[in-house]
């Protein structure tokens, strides 16, 4: 596609837009410079602000230039949630938070050639404006009645809680970033999510006040699942991009486990998959839903895109081996450690039984349970069968520490080697 703007509306990237029109002729005859913020609010980006970089991404790509703001003084502030106050950060967490995002956002764009990208700290123009002239040049464009019709701020008045003037004002510290941008940078557009729609437009009329010209924002849409539920949370837990916090495996497995009424538009939204090919994954998801063709293409590229091919390859070999379909024994101990976390299981010593470890792991109920289930032929050990009730398991059934234990085809659970007594 040679259009931009329809190549991001036909990905779901286009929710609400002040001027479609104008915005789809700036991108048109361009290069336009735009922005994202991103605001060191945990020490890691999550799933909500990867549609923002493959939205920055794609607009870099067709030969826009992108300012990617990492908001050391926003952050500071704290942008209203709808429920409570922010606990404030100090000054010291939020500059590393800002360190480890600015990093992180460098594998998505291209920081290089004509059309590189930028990196910029707000806490560079803000701190050194004192409280009078930021009252005087920012504060008198904005008119209370309308700062108060914000959602999240709307909300909070009507709370026991209220909200704090500190809260209140970040509308204005982030119109600010618009207005500097636009002056040093000459930037006309800037995109977030939806949920940021009042703070973007507050930038727009900004811009629009103090200098008397029209500038542009777009936003993305909520993300959710067929049920209404938010995408990037699992069991109350972002999905984050840091490997720390969410290991490349669970990423992995969270785009794996997408349900199928989703897949397509994520595909969409987060791969560069043509129409074509998006297309035919769409068919299988409807003529062949159980191979899951379409998750596992899904699972691959994202994974690929945050983590770079070899973690990826390094989950899908996890994914494969512990359901029979690889060897554990092939897997480092960080992606065997990884892909056993989350499973059911608990403390085995070496020397005890098969019987007794089904028992302790969960697996069975009872030691006649454990036996039955091994006459039957359903328990394994590191995929291997048990025929044998009276095996024992030594420290060599233990892969770096760790021991699948297996009843059926799917239910497992992870015997780790305990600690020899001394």
């Amino acid at each position: 596609m040679t259009d931009i703007f329809d190549e991001l509306q036909w990905r779901g990237l286009v929710a609400q837009t002040t001027d479609e029109a104008a915005l789809r002729k700036a991108l048109s005859t361009g290069p336009v410079t735009l922005y994202c913020g991103f605001d060191p609010t945990a020490p890691s980006l999550h799933f909500g602000n990867l549609v923002q970089l493959v939205v920055l991404r794609r607009l870099q790509r067709a030969g826009h230039r992108v300012l990617c703001l990492v908001g050391g003084s926003t952050g500071l502030i704290g942008d209203p949630r709808p429920s409570a106050e922010r606990v404030l950060k100090t000054k010291e967490t939020t500059a590393e938070w800002v360190a480890r995002i600015a990093e992180q956002v460098r594998p998505f764009l291209d920081f290089e050639g004509p059309n590189a990208a930028r990196i910029v700290n707000n806490l560079d123009w803000t701190a050194p404006i004192s409280a009078l002239d930021f009252l005087r040049d920012v504060g008198k464009h904005f008119r209370v009645n309308h700062m108060v019709r914000k959602e999240a701020v709307a909300a909070r008045l009507e709370s026991s809680e209220g909200i704090s003037y500190t809260e209140f004002s970040y509308q204005l510290l982030q119109a600010l970033d618009f207005l500097h941008l636009y002056r040093e940078h000459g930037c006309t557009l800037q995109t977030g999510g939806q949920d940021q729609w009042g703070n973007l437009t507050a930038g727009v009329d900004l811009v629009h006040k103090a200098e008397g010209r029209s500038v542009h924002a777009f936003t993305t849409p909520l993300l959710t699942d067929s049920a209404g539920n938010k995408f990037g949370k699992s069991e109350g837990n972002a999905v984050w991009l840091s490997p720390e916090l969410t290991s490349p495996y669970a990423f992995y497995q969270y785009w794996v486990n997408v349900e199928d009424a989703s897949v397509v538009s994520l595909l969409k939204v987060f791969t560069d998959l043509d129409r074509d090919e998006i297309a035919q994954l769409e068919r299988q998801v409807e003529q062949e839903p159980y191979r899951r063709m379409a998750q596992r293409t899904l699972a691959e590229e994202v994974t690929a895109l945050v983590h770079g091919a070899a973690a990826t390859a390094a989950a899908r070999a996890a994914a494969e081996a512990l359901f029979g379909a690889g060897s554990l024994a092939a897997l480092d101990a960080r992606t065997l450690r990884e892909a056993t976390s989350e499973l059911p299981g608990g403390p085995v010593s070496a020397g005890t039984s098969i019987v007794e470890a089904l028992v302790t792991v969960g697996l069975a109920d009872s030691r006649n349970g454990a036996r039955r289930a091994i006459a039957d032929g359903g328990a394994s050990v590191n995929n291997v069968r048990v025929t044998d009730p009276e095996l024992v398991l030594a420290e060599e059934h233990f892969l770096h520490g760790v021991a699948l234990l297996k009843k059926g085809r799917r239910h497992l659970a992870a015997a780790r080697l305990a600690e020899r007594q001394s």
